[in-house]
């Protein structure tokens, strides 16, 4: 079984739009945050970003306006201390800020955390490294990790070359279709991101259990030195993938985990998307959750189906009343940073036959959306 990353996803969307493997030359400096004009002062603001990986998407990103990235931490090695994590991490800061953008926070964990999901031997030094990292991000003025606990498989689709409108491709997950797949291969369905354990298999019992170990360990640090740790829900959202056992699949399951250490910063990633899929209410979970300071970062998207089998929609022609979700993020305080997810692949990014989800063009289409629906609605961004 190939294992495909996100990042090789990325790679393949570039070289698409360019024609090469190469990314292109950013601007030298922003033009400065773009704020909503109707919005006047009020205090929270919601913070549009783009996820890191090619230049000329940050440059798109820079032209629309967009000055802040979630990005993954570079250069933080097993055993480092500190004073070496910081300062790599300053490094990484100082990189996007010669080109306009800031860090808005970190999208995965700052440090591996596989051993810590597994229970396996070497957690302890890994959750080690894992404190070590939010001490040296406060230190450095950074504020949220986006992190998941999908145990030895990532967020997993069947097809990446769905129809959409106008001849666009997009993705899909049909639990059916894993099944078939799994059975030739010995487990294991098409995983992004899949280490290529998912045979291994683990029960709901061990997923708990490994999840407050890691939580009382960290948390503490994390309240201490007021670093948001937000936990995206699993995707898709069910209980059984392959042998392994999933648990966020459920608010019950996240109301769970906050009251299993509570403290501020132990918070969501509010993947609409996969709380939809879970058939939750996302209008009356958002406003709950945003009004309880628990979201700490957005993944604004929309899908079509059951968590059995979905597939992913343009920002615009999806069941979600977006502009309703924007409204209730902004009355009801949401002040951090949101992105677009999972856009179906457009124009010259279908050649390729295949929509990773973060092609260039539908993050622009996307933010491009984001932004209408606040304009029209006076809701603050940057």
């Amino acid at each position: 079984m190939s294992i495909i990353t996100r990042r090789d996803l990325m790679k393949g969307t570039l070289a698409a739009i360019t024609g090469t493997g190469a990314t292109s030359v950013l601007p030298a400096a922003a033009s400065g945050t773009q704020t909503n004009p109707a919005a006047g002062e009020r205090k929270n603001k919601i913070m549009f970003a783009l996820m890191a990986g090619s230049g000329d998407l940050q440059t798109l990103g820079l032209q629309m306006g967009v000055t802040h990235v979630i990005t993954g931490a570079r250069g933080l090695r097993s055993g480092g201390s500190v004073d070496e994590y910081a300062a790599a991490l300053q490094r990484q800061i100082d990189d996007y800020a010669r080109t306009g953008l800031k860090i808005a926070g970190f999208e995965g964990p700052p440090v591996n955390h596989e051993r810590i999901k597994l229970g396996g031997e070497g957690r302890d030094q890994d959750i080690e490294d894992f404190k070590n990292a939010i001490i040296a991000m406060s230190q450095v003025g950074l504020d949220m990790i986006c992190y998941n606990w999908m145990v030895n498989e990532g967020w997993t689709r069947t097809s990446t070359s769905v129809p959409e409108r106008g001849g666009a491709l997009t993705s899909e997950f049909d639990i059916e279709a894993y099944k078939n797949r799994a059975s030739k291969i010995g487990g294991g369905g098409m995983g992004f991101g899949d280490k290529g354990g998912a045979s291994r298999g683990i029960t709901e019992e061990q997923v708990w259990t490994n999840l407050e170990y890691f939580l009382k360990a960290v948390i503490p640090v994390a309240d201490k030195y007021k670093v948001k740790m937000a936990l995206h829900p699993d995707d898709p959202p069910v209980p059984m993938l392959g042998n392994n056992a999933r648990i966020l699949t459920s608010a019950a399951n996240f109301r769970k985990i906050m009251d299993m250490v509570p403290s501020p910063m132990n918070g969501i990633t509010f993947c609409q998307g996969n709380f939809k899929l879970m058939g939750e209410d996302i209008y009356v979970l958002a406003e709950e959750w945003c009004k309880a300071r628990k979201i700490f970062f957005v993944h604004f998207r929309d899908v079509e189906g059951t968590k059995e089998k979905f597939r992913e929609k343009f920002h615009d022609n999806g069941l979600t009343d977006m502009a309703r979700m924007m409204k209730i993020y902004s009355d009801n305080g949401f002040d951090g940073p949101m992105r677009p997810d999972h856009a179906p692949a457009m124009g010259s990014e279908t050649q390729g036959g295949r929509s990773s989800g973060y092609g260039s063009v539908g993050k622009v289409f996307a933010i491009g959306y984001m932004i209408g629906l606040c304009q029209a609605q006076g809701i603050p961004y940057e």
